[in-house]
């Protein structure tokens, strides 16, 4: 269940392997902190409970020859101790202790496994017996240490991910609250175990000031290794001798649990919806929006959770991000309520989990670095390829600043370079698994280049038509009433086919009179947009009129165009019984897909070059307009001061 080719089984008899040197860390071990300082306030580990009676037995070890060992356990750190003095009132171990100190020590061994895999693919071992037999090359020894601080971070990378994902189920029933438990600091590279030593020591240290029953420990311990996981990704960013691990994917088959290189896991859980679904039939008018809104919902499904890859996305044709856009009230709210209602039925059918998410203003915040980690947050959970998943930015203009605009805040522009870097950034990864919806009313106010990371466009207009305005009516009326319907047939208007051929008609010719223009002149020039040269002359003319459409904007209309190629209903059977297409391998479903598949033709290409640089010429028209009258106010401002100073400096003389 890898998205690589490379999929490594770690034996569950490598991690049993493993629990002896596991659970000596938890037990006890000493560590000289380096970086961070000893914590003021921490309570001790080995309070005892009863005077004379410790926390922990001694044992006589009953073992033939072992009798006289002693059986004192080195000072300093003891995690088991330090778990179970959470809860002083109960001297015996609670089952979220347990949970705790089990999901601890699996992590902790899964790590060892790992690193202990990761120096067996590389030269690592080799130079480890070396060193130990005092032979080791003098040229070899740059590469000795950057191989065991590569193995360092993979076991901080290893144990905390799986630290998270075993907690994972535990952590919602452990109660809510901010913990403020700072950054994580004792981050040593020198070897892997000295690397465990020094976040278990620091860990400890938090554990002991702020974990004061065992809901807060487990909290502690999820929020501690999260923190940890972020400042190991930085890290490994630029540390070299890592690709071994990176493309690999390792599985531990037992817990479910996948490591692909230092992306972290999650368990595959939905969100608790509490949203008022739509139906198809109560979005009125919008009709491109609500048919690509509705094809999107059914292409998601099509992914598979084997080889998390969606067919959609190899083949081409899957929206991966969007830009609703329209005036206030034209039913950007209603489209996200369609969509996450199909979506949600159709997981619920299919027993798959699904995930929504909205990037919203409470994100904002004003420490510094804050709001990039609530967009992080949000985009890695929709992104989980355990689940299905759908994130919206609603009025996206108001959550993400324009690069140096001095009205947006800090927190703005942190959000904006992160929804950038993962929209379509160089580790972007598109599995075919979510997508991601941005809504603005002022989309001209957004960023030009995250605006351009947006692969489709969806025009929210509103109910356009008399039939439309009909129809709308007598949905939001209601039954309580016994007004007649009159000469009309109800809902005829938003036949999702008729009405969709129809609006992707009307872009065979522009209606931005600026593109109009150009549109006109190149085909004056060279006649009908029939070849691909000509279609090129046409794009090269747009970007004469707009500099701003760049590359970025003829990737996405090819991506359009693959869409309209794509442009065929997977059946509702299919969403409704999971045998006849959602439940069948990979290849089949990209083989009964790729049989539905239409030809692309010149009129499709013309169509989304128009509906794209339309709402391009659009956005910037309005763009500069704004920055205009804003202007034009500044200066009628000033000229208004200075004849008011002028009369008030006069009369004064």
């Amino acid at each position: 269940m890898s998205t690589s080719q490379n999929l490594m089984e770690i034996r569950e008899d490598q991690i049993r392997n493993n629990y002896a040197s596991a659970e000596g860390m938890l037990d006890g071990f000493d560590h000289t902190p380096r970086i961070a300082k000893p914590r003021d306030g921490a309570k001790p580990a080995t309070t005892e409970r009863s005077p004379g009676v410790g926390v922990r037995r001694r044992f006589r070890s009953t073992t033939p020859g072992l009798a006289t060992r002693s059986t004192a356990r080195p000072e300093g750190v003891h995690l088991i101790d330090r778990i179970e003095a959470a809860d002083e009132k109960d001297p015996l171990t609670s089952p979220a202790q347990a949970a705790l100190m089990q999901g601890m020590r699996r992590a902790l061994a899964t790590a060892h496994s790992v690193a202990d895999l990761y120096a067996d693919q590389t030269a690592l071992s080799e130079l480890k017996r070396d060193n130990l037999e005092g032979t080791l090359d003098a040229t070899r020894k740059v590469e000795f240490s950057e191989l065991l601080s590569a193995a360092s971070l993979i076991s901080l990378q290893v144990f905390a991910s799986m630290t998270t994902f075993l907690l994972s189920s535990h952590v919602a029933e452990a109660g809510e609250g901010e913990l403020d438990l700072g950054e994580v600091e004792e981050i040593l590279t020198d070897n892997p175990q000295l690397a465990l030593h020094g976040v278990l020591w620091e860990l400890d240290q938090t554990l002991g000031l702020v974990a004061t029953d065992d809901g807060k420990a487990i909290r502690v311990v999820s929020i501690f290794c999260e923190k940890l996981m972020e400042k190991v990704s930085l890290k490994a960013q630029n540390a070299p001798r890592l690709d071994s691990f990176k493309n690999v994917s390792y599985r531990v088959e037992a817990d479910d649990f996948q490591i692909d290189g230092f992306t972290p896991a999650s368990k595959s859980r939905s969100t608790q919806l509490i949203m008022t679904f739509k139906k198809p039939h109560e979005v009125v008018g919008n009709h491109i929006a609500k048919y690509q809104a509705m094809k999107l919902s059914k292409m998601l499904m099509a992914y598979d959770f084997d080889r998390h890859l969606n067919p959609f996305a190899e083949l081409g044709g899957f929206i991966f991000t969007f830009m609703g856009d329209g005036k206030p009230g034209t039913g950007k709210t209603t489209l996200i309520q369609m969509m996450a209602g199909l979506l949600n039925e159709y997981c619920t059918n299919a027993g798959y989990p699904f995930r929504y998410a909205n990037l919203s203003t409470d994100s904002i915040d004003s420490y510094q670095g804050k709001s990039a980690q609530n967009a992080k947050a949000f985009i890695q959970g929709v992104l989980d390829p355990q689940v299905i998943g759908f994130g919206t930015i609603d009025d996206i203009d108001q959550i993400a600043g324009k690069r140096g605009d001095r009205q947006s805040s800090a927190g703005q522009q942190e959000i904006t370079a992160v929804l950038m870097e993962s929209f379509a950034g160089a580790n972007t990864v598109v599995r075919g698994n979510c997508t991601f919806g941005m809504f603005s009313n002022y989309p001209e106010q957004v960023d030009d280049a995250l605006r351009q990371r947006a692969g489709a466009r969806f025009l929210v207009d509103g109910p356009q038509s008399k039939d439309d305005y009909i129809d709308i009516l007598h949905l939001l009326l209601g039954k309580q009433h016994e007004i007649p319907l009159g000469e009309h047939d109800l809902y005829a208007a938003q036949e999702i086919n008729k009405a969709v051929a129809a609006s992707y008609d009307g872009y065979s010719r522009p209606s931005e009179a600026r593109l109009v223009s150009v549109f006109d002149t190149i085909q004056e020039k060279i006649g009908e947009l029939d070849t691909i040269a000509k279609l090129g002359s046409y794009l090269k003319a747009i970007q004469e009129a707009d500099e701003r459409f760049t590359g970025r904007a003829i990737k996405n209309i090819t991506d359009a165009v693959k869409v309209r190629a794509m442009d065929f209903e997977l059946p509702d059977e299919w969403m409704e019984k999971p045998d006849l297409f959602l439940t069948k391998d990979y290849d089949t479903k990209k083989n009964m897909i790729s049989d539905l598949a239409k030809p692309i033709t010149v009129d499709m290409v013309i169509q989304e070059v128009n509906r794209y640089a339309d709402s391009e010429f659009r956005y910037s028209g309005k763009s500069d307009e704004v920055a205009i009258e804003n202007q034009v106010r500044e200066m009628q401002r000033q000229a208004e001061a200075r004849r008011r100073f002028i009369a008030t400096t006069g009369e004064q003389g």
